[in-house]
């Protein structure tokens, strides 16, 4: 990938990890807890039998998937960055968010903001650390490499004192 792509591909994901991790919700806090989040009363439990092992599918799914990932698609960048289960993908001009999903699998669940429906149920199809390969319900596949971390160089210059 030369530099110019790479850097366009590097400011998309900051782009969609902004605003995965900026979702939208209300000011107030309880509004915005799911039942599931809610705490369990004497009663019983607050997640349905099996809840646990769904959790634990998705939550492995989630930390696998951490990161940037970075491909392209018909010539157009594709990104991908992941943090605590909230995905944001960039593809081309479509910018996608959501979130990992048990549907009996890990899925990734996503709405594009400007309405595209290319990539927005993704099925993880393999993960090895340094390839992502997802298959999206309508029929696209992406493959991904994991993006390196960014470093800021060491011998930056200092601005002169006013």
């Amino acid at each position: 990938m030369d530099r110019l792509t790479r850097s366009g591909a590097l400011a998309a994901a900051g782009l969609a990890a902004a605003l995965a991790l900026t979702a939208c919700g209300s000011d107030d806090p309880a509004a915005d807890r799911t039942s599931d989040d809610r705490p369990a009363t004497a009663s019983g439990p607050a997640t349905p039998s099996g809840a646990a092992t769904a959790d634990a599918a998705v939550a492995a799914a989630a930390a696998a998937l951490a990161g940037t990932w970075t491909g392209t698609s018909d010539g157009l960048p594709v990104v991908l960055s992941a943090t605590s289960g909230k995905v944001a993908l960039s593809a081309g001009q479509h910018i996608c968010q959501g979130e990992l999903k048990n549907m009996g699998t890990v899925m990734i669940a996503l709405k594009c903001l400007d309405g595209d429906t290319a990539r927005t149920m993704g099925s993880i199809e393999s993960n090895d650390g340094g390839k992502l390969v997802v298959s999206w319900n309508a029929g696209a596949t992406d493959t991904l490499s994991r993006a390196a971390d960014a470093k800021l160089p060491k011998d930056l210059p200092t601005l002169p004192a006013p």
